[in-house]
């Protein structure tokens, strides 16, 4: 797939092997060509088509669910292969591409999430990355100065991100409003075995998280030891699953706890970034603010009336010190819930691209998890 705007490219030779274009492979093994990028810190690796993945949603009809089912049930040595080591490591992340059929449902694109755990309904950072990348490399037919308009489908449902355009190539900061946002629980009480009674907020912003101070767990989002944050907000997700059950408006394949984010404890609105992390999946830390965290706790602050709407709040990551920002922008119904479209916004890079190959006699061709 060829990029807009162009750009030099380099030809590297090595001895005999100079001139190949791969290197030994398993004619029947896949070759995956990706695009790398990341925001706040936080990599994406994406994969511009799955040709499986783009069959079986033409041929079945599929919605993104169904199909992020399908994939899960018979590509799952893709993402495994891109997203373990030794392709990938401990916080890589990715994102499959797919356009046309039931899956995108008229969006210029549909995409798939993939962690180390397996594949997630919503992804703030991978939104913003993705508008850049449907403008530079060609999915949008034409796209608008100074800003165009993306239309995603994710399997939470709609997202658009607003991308600056230039003409030539897309720029930042990149925004997006997602899915609606709601408050699922506030002072939710939480026995967590080794910290004893802690209390929860549960926000949704594509993907539900809980969210609580890390000084109830006798921590401190800043100056903690990452190991003792995951383990602490590791141990809060697992019991928030134990103890509460969620639900969701549209589809119970969507009622699942991701993550939870530990933060600073300063949700009253101020001018100041507040700072959180959060551990999701298998105790995958995010190096960004989280975009969908982000959503869901613009929410929650909203909700117990904290800020009101089109007050902008900065997040900080404690990882990697990037920030996002956010802010209420509509007052809207979600089923029974009363919610919010968030706007967040943020910047993507380019890092590069890549090809990966494999070979079958490989015993770890398609990867391992080292924690």
């Amino acid at each position: 797939m060829a990029a807009r705007g162009g750009g030099d490219s380099v030809s590297v030779g090595v001895g005999a092997g100079a001139g190949r274009a791969l290197p030994p492979h398993s004619p029947s093994g896949p070759v995956l060509q990706t695009v790398e990028m990341h925001t706040g810190g936080e990599p994406l690796r994406i994969i511009p088509r799955l040709e499986a993945a783009e069959r079986a949603a033409a041929a079945g009809g599929l919605s993104l669910l169904s199909l992020r089912r399908e994939v899960a049930a018979t590509q799952d040595h893709v993402r495994r292969a891109l997203v373990h080591e030794p392709r990938g490591h401990g916080g890589m992340y990715g994102a499959v591409v797919v356009r046309g059929g039931a899956a995108a449902e008229g969006a210029h694109l549909a995409a798939l999430f993939l962690h180390g755990d397996g594949y997630s309904a919503m992804c703030g950072h991978a939104v913003m990355a993705l508008g850049r990348f449907a403008l530079d490399y060609g999915l949008v037919p034409e796209p608008a100065r100074p800003e165009t308009a993306v239309r995603l489908r994710c399997p939470c449902g709609p997202v658009t991100a607003f991308v600056p355009w230039d003409g030539q190539r897309s720029g930042n900061p990149v925004r997006f409003h997602s899915v609606p946002a709601f408050t699922a629980a506030t002072d939710l009480a939480i026995d967590v075995p080794g910290h004893g009674k802690v209390v929860v907020d549960i926000g949704y912003g594509g993907t539900f998280y809980a969210f609580l101070s890390a000084e109830q767990l006798g921590l401190d989002v800043c100056s903690s030891k990452t190991r003792d944050l995951v383990s602490a907000a590791s141990a809060v997700t697992e019991a928030v699953k134990k103890q509460f059950k969620l639900h969701h408006p549209e589809s119970e394949d969507l009622a699942f706890l991701y993550g939870t984010i530990l933060t600073d404890g300063k949700d009253a609105f101020s001018e100041e970034p507040t700072t959180n992390i959060c551990v999701f999946a298998d105790e995958q830390v995010d190096r960004s603010p989280t975009g969908s965290g982000v959503t869901a706790r613009i929410a929650l602050q909203y909700h117990k009336g904290l800020i009101q709407l089109n007050q902008t709040r900065t997040f900080r990551s404690s990882t990697t010190g990037s920030l996002f920002t956010g802010k209420a922008v509509k007052a809207t119904k979600f089923g029974n819930y009363n919610a919010v479209v968030v706007e967040v916004s943020g910047e993507a890079f380019y890092t590069g691209t890549a090809t990966f190959t494999v070979e079958e006699e490989d015993p770890l061709k398609y990867g391992f998890l080292f924690k």
